[in-house]
C-alpha cells in the first residue's frame, strides 16, 4: 500500500512539474514578458511574438514526450508497466 502512495505523489509531482513548465512559457513567456522578449530575433521574427504563437506548443509536445518517456520509467521502478 506505501508503495501505491509513493507512486501517485511520484505522478503528481511530474503532473505539477508540466503544469509550471507549460504555464511559465505559455502565459509568461507568451503574455507577461511579451515587450522584453520581442527585442530578441529568432528566425527574423520577435521572440515574444513566436512564443506566443509556436513557443508554448511546441513546449506542450515536447512535455508530452518527456512525461510519457518519465511515466514509463516510474512504471518500471514500481513495476507497474503495461504489457
Amino acid at each position: 500500500m506505501e508503495g501505491n502512495k509513493t507512486y501517485w505523489q511520484e505522478n503528481l509531482r511530474l503532473i505539477y512539474i508540466c503544469l509550471a513548465i507549460w504555464f511559465v512559457v505559455s502565459f509568461g513567456f507568451g503574455l507577461i514578458l511579451v515587450e522584453p522578449l520581442n527585442a530578441i530575433r529568432l528566425g527574423g521574427y520577435k521572440l515574444g511574438f513566436w512564443f506566443a504563437q509556436q513557443g508554448s506548443i511546441y513546449t506542450f509536445v515536447g512535455l508530452i514526450f518527456w512525461y510519457t518517456k518519465k511515466m514509463n520509467d516510474l512504471d518500471k521502478k514500481y513495476n507497474v508497466e503495461e504489457s
